[in-house]
C-alpha cells in the first residue's frame, strides 16, 4: 500500500475547456494522467489537492469525477480555487452515491485517517486573491477554521498538511494565518498546488521554519502522482 499526491488534474471532459491552450506541458494530459495512474494498487490512497473539475455544476463534472473515480486507488479530495462544482459535503456525497462514484473521499472540515498518519487540509489562501493589498479576512478566517478543525480531528496523530494555495511563495509572501497553524500543530509536511507555468519559479520548497514544502501541481510532476508513503492501512474519515 502507498500514499501519493498530487493537484490539478484541470479536467474538462464535458466542458469545453481544453488545457493543451496552456501550452506543450499539458498536451493530451489526460491520457498521461490515465497512464501514470495506472502504476497505483486498488489498495493505495491519492490526494487530489484541488482544481480537479472545469465544471460549473456537479451535474456538469459528472464525467469528470467518473474519470477519476475509474483511477486505481483511493481518492480523497480538497477544493481549488476553480472548483466552481463544489457544494456542501453532504450534497456531494449524495452524488457521488447516485453516480456510484464509489472511491472519492471529501477532506473538508475533517481528516482522513492513513493508517497512523492524519491527513489535514483546506484550500487555503493566496497573495493574488488578496483586494487592494490586504486580505479579504472573511474568507480568510474561514479558511483557517476549517484548517484548524481538520487540525483538531486529528488530535495527538502525526499530521500531514494538503493545500490547494501555496502558504508561501518566493522570497517575500508569506501567510503567516496557515503557517502559524501549521507550527502550532507540529505539521512537518505541506503539499500544495495552484501554481502553473512560470509561476512555478517562485515555489517554494524544502524546509522553512520546521515543515517541509512541496509543490505537487499535475504539470510540474509530469502528471504523475508523487508517492510520498509507504506501507500504511487503508483511509477513513474522521
Amino acid at each position: 500500500m502507498a500514499l501519493y499526491v498530487i493537484g490539478d488534474l484541470h479536467l474538462s471532459l464535458s466542458s469545453d475547456k481544453p488545457m493543451d491552450v496552456f501550452g506543450d506541458r499539458w498536451a493530451d494530459h489526460v491520457r498521461r494522467l490515465r497512464e501514470s495512474f495506472s502504476a497505483l494498487k486498488a489498495e493505495d490512497a491519492v490526494v487530489l489537492c484541488g482544481d480537479l473539475s472545469w465544471g460549473m455544476s456537479l451535474k456538469e463534472a459528472a464525467a469528470d469525477f467518473h474519470f477519476i473515480d475509474e483511477l486505481p486507488g483511493r481518492k480523497i479530495i480538497l477544493k481549488g480555487n476553480h472548483d466552481y462544482w463544489w457544494t456542501t459535503a453532504a450534497k456531494m456525497e449524495r452524488f457521488f452515491a447516485a453516480e456510484g462514484i464509489r472511491s472519492i473521499e471529501i477532506l473538508h472540515n475533517n481528516c482522513v485517517l492513513w493508517g497512523d498518519l492524519a491527513l489535514c487540509g483546506t484550500r487555503g489562501w493566496f497573495f493574488e486573491e488578496e483586494k487592494g493589498g490586504v486580505h479579504d479576512k472573511k474568507i480568510m478566517n474561514r479558511e483557517i477554521m476549517r484548517l484548524e478543525a481538520s487540525l483538531k480531528a486529528a488530535g495527538d496523530r502525526e499530521k500531514l498538511c494538503f493545500l490547494h494555495y501555496p502558504p508561501r511563495y518566493g522570497a517575500d509572501y508569506v501567510c503567516r494565518e496557515i503557517t502559524s497553524l501549521l507550527g502550532a500543530w507540529s505539521v512537518k509536511e505541506c503539499y500544495y498546488g495552484h501554481l502553473h507555468g512560470p509561476g512555478q519559479k517562485g515555489a517554494v520548497q524544502g524546509w522553512v521554519e520546521g515543515v517541509h514544502y512541496q509543490l505537487v501541481s499535475a504539470d510540474y510532476l509530469g502528471f504523475a502522482p508523487r508517492r510520498i508513503r509507504d506501507g500504511e492501512a487503508p483511509a477513513a474519515v474522521l
